[in-house]
């Protein structure tokens, strides 16, 4: 006997009659509790009041910059035109720890989506069951014909579903639509702030090369003078005090030069760190640094509003809390329940999947929480107040992107005179040593002169180099405050994360 055309009629006319009560229970849908989210309005200053100023067409005066529209695309660190610059931060994409890590925070984040969306259907289970009995002896006699043995085959099949009347499965699923959004968002982050450290220790360890360099060339000078001295020593022109004065300026130099060494192999060790390489296989090639200062889009404050990470990610934390609001003040409202049972039961296994064997039953419930001594009010109190400082975590986060952006903007200028200034320092103590170098000599003077200009000259080269890193470095985190080449339009929406 062909038995699951039976099964087949039984599932077909249980399901009928679950849909007329899903109808019924549609129509009840569509009624959304809690507040509605409305996105934060912020104001923000119509220009950076720390950008360049820019001179007049007619050259005599200096302006307020004027806001450019220009900003940041793609990969942002080409604009410093360094290939092996570029060939890090590609590896670093693709490698770097931390990003995996946070990638893998927003699938999860995602998973959790889906798991909420699952309340929006039914749930089927089965449990299948055989048991197999023995009536006592006193209750049966061969007299009466009874089986002291009996069987039960059992193959229920149950069904539960809860309509969403009051959208709290809704609620559930924008909610956690926007921590997957916020996932996105510090993903975003993570990425942004991991280029932007590769960049940074990438210009410290080309200053450092750049001021081991120096301190090459400054050995060698100093080398030189140290034999000047010891046969100008020797022949009664000079005394053994220039002597040792040399000889201390040139040990100061050595055990300098070794010192930066040490600052060279941590930024060495931390790039490999950062692109997902041991430290103990990757080393990099001797280059002082080079790189000209670009020049930086920085558009208008209102528009890191939308190009930063940070600040979509506390909005959308925002709307996760709103949403949440809504999930709990469902809870005042009665929930719906359909569920039913179905299936086949028989004494006989083969008797099982027979028409006569069929059973179900199908009905809706209900049920309201009546009194709960303040808890649905307690949690809503506490929700909201959770909206609350998320937005406020929201407006500080915005006041510190206009801080951030506002220094580095300060310091971009501002380094950029300081170097200009220093580099006419430097002029200055390269006459002084040069005049004292020939005065000493020519016998005008001692060598104590020409001790105290080289450590002039060093100090202010080596300062030189050290405000050209740190403009370098801090063009980086300029960048870094505007976002990068990052928007919001990047950000996955609601319905992409929610698999719709």
């Amino acid at each position: 006997m062909n038995v699951f055309p039976i099964t087949s009629r039984l599932v077909t006319r249980v399901l009928l009659s679950t849909l007329t009560v899903l109808a019924s229970s549609l129509l009840l849908e569509g009624c959304v509790v809690g507040p509605r989210y409305v996105a934060p309005v912020t104001q923000a200053p119509p220009a950076f009041k720390e950008a360049a100023p820019q001179q007049s067409s007619d050259g005599t005066t200096w302006i307020p910059a004027t806001p450019q529209d220009a900003t940041l695309r793609g990969n942002w660190w080409e604009l410093y035109q360094e290939p092996e610059l570029n060939a890090l931060e590609e590896k670093l994409n693709t490698s770097n720890q931390s990003i995996a890590q946070s990638f893998q925070n927003f699938m999860a984040a995602r998973a959790q989506v889906k798991q909420a969306r699952a309340a929006y259907y039914p749930t089927v289970t089965v449990g299948p069951s055989y048991t197999r009995g023995r009536t006592s002896g006193n209750e049966t006699s061969q007299a009466t014909g009874v089986n002291a043995n009996s069987n039960e085959f059992d193959l229920p099949f149950n069904v539960s579903w809860e309509p969403d009347v009051w959208g709290r499965i809704r609620n559930s699923v924008r909610e956690y639509a926007n921590a997957a959004q916020v996932s996105a968002a510090d993903l975003a982050n993570v990425r942004l702030s991991q280029q932007a450290n590769l960049a940074q220790y990438y210009f410290e360890l080309r200053g450092q090369d750049g001021l081991i360099g120096l301190y090459d060339k400054t050995v060698v000078a100093y080398q030189e003078n140290l034999r000047l001295t010891q046969v100008r020593s020797r022949t009664g022109v000079d005394t053994e005090q220039s002597v040792a004065q040399a000889q201390l300026n040139l040990k100061n130099a050595i055990a300098a030069r070794t010192n930066l060494r040490i600052a060279r192999a941590q930024y060495e060790h931390a790039i490999a760190l950062l692109t997902g390489q041991a430290a103990s296989s990757f080393s990099m090639p001797v280059r002082p640094l080079t790189t000209s200062v670009p020049v930086i889009p920085i558009g208008v404050p209102s528009q890191l509003l939308q190009r930063r990470p940070d600040i979509a990610a506390a909005e959308r934390t925002m709307a996760q809390a709103n949403a949440l609001i809504g999930v709990q003040t469902a809870a005042y409202y009665p929930t719906f329940n359909i569920g039913g049972d179905l299936g086949l039961e028989s004494s006989r296994i083969g008797h099982l999947f027979t028409w006569p064997s069929r059973f179900f039953s199908l009905g809706p419930s209900a049920s309201e929480t009546l009194f709960d001594g303040g808890l649905r009010r307690g949690l809503v109190d506490q929700y909201k107040a959770q909206y609350e400082a998320d937005a406020a975590a929201y407006r500080q986060t915005v006041l510190t992107a206009f801080q951030q952006t506002e220094d580095e903007l300060a310091a971009e200028r501002l380094l950029g005179q300081q170097r200009r200034e220093q580099q006419e320092a430097i002029d200055a103590a390269q006459r002084y040593y040069d005049l004292s170098k020939i005065r000493y000599t020519t016998g005008v003077d001692t060598y104590l002169n020409v001790f105290t200009a080289e450590a002039s000259l060093l100090s202010d080269q080596e300062t030189g180099i050290t405000l050209y890193v740190q403009q370098m470095t801090s063009s980086v985190q300029l960048i870094e405050a505007l976002g990068g080449g990052w928007d919001t339009s990047q950000l996955p929406t609601e319905k992409s994360v929610s698999g719709k």
